[in-house]
């Protein structure tokens, strides 16, 4: 169960971003929720035969929409821009005109304009500080998240809010693990302190698998095997952005 928490996610390229996947050397990997496909291999779906990159491609589109609408429905915090702006870029998208946005959202269209006019500042300011990054790591031969005897950890992309709580870093992480859990993922202690219990909490939900749904009585059963107090753990798990419900209860499943 130990190991680093990094997720492929944060660390493709903005053209691998765009496509939604990476080509490895014998495959091709969905940045979402990192299912792979073997290059040479012929996959059928929706009676169609496709080799690994449009069979990549076309995962992609049927899991998740499409990468645009992935993005879109991320934390606001994630993507950088508030809940209005999200919602006016989630129109915009759809190709509709400034006078039909405003019309949707109850506003003039000269709001929409002010909204244009931000956007396109934080695409400009966004730029010069991706180009500024990388040329600090380069010079320096050194990403951000690494400190001198340590590296800072990725909060997970589902999380519902980002603060403080995420400042880990590897050594942290493996000393709460260390601390709080046994061998076999079982829960010694469910720690108070909010940093310990994401890093616990993201332990846990390596118990589940991705992409399947599951019954509160299945998620139960798995929980108590972990810790006695299972309803605890399962409400951390979706108060924290692991897990995703339906509204009445039936059925669970990891958020991606």
């Amino acid at each position: 169960m130990k190991g680093n928490n990094k997720e492929l996610f944060w660390d493709v390229t903005i053209e691998e971003m765009k496509k939604g996947y990476v080509e490895l050397e014998e495959s091709y990997k969905c940045i979402i929720c990192q299912e792979e496909f073997t290059k040479g291999r012929i996959y059928e779906a929706d009676s169609m035969l496709y080799d690994a990159r449009k069979a990549t491609e076309f995962h992609i589109l049927e899991e998740h929409g499409s990468i645009l609408e992935y993005l879109l429905k991320m934390n606001p915090s994630f993507i950088g821009v508030s809940e209005v702006q999200r919602e006016v870029l989630t129109l915009m998208a759809t190709g509709l005109s400034d006078k039909e946005i405003a019309m949707k959202l109850g506003v003039a269209q000269s709001t929409i304009r002010n909204h244009r006019y931000k956007l396109r500042e934080k695409e400009k300011q966004t730029r010069l500080f991706l180009a500024m990054m990388e040329l600090i790591s380069l010079s320096t031969n050194k990403k951000i998240n690494i400190l001198d005897k340590d590296t800072l950890c990725d909060a997970h992309k589902t999380a519902t809010t980002i603060d403080d709580r995420y400042n880990i870093t590897d050594k942290e992480r493996e000393k709460t693990i260390k601390n709080y859990m046994d061998e076999s993922g079982s829960i010694k202690i469910f720690p108070a302190k909010e940093k310990k219990k994401i890093i616990v909490l993201s332990e846990i939900v390596k118990h589940f698998s991705k992409g399947k749904k599951y019954s509160e009585k299945e998620i139960n059963r798995i929980l108590q095997r972990i810790h006695e107090d299972y309803a605890t753990i399962r409400r951390a798990l979706i108060e924290y952005g692991f897990i995703e419900r339906t509204n009445d209860c039936s059925s669970y499943w990891v958020k991606e």
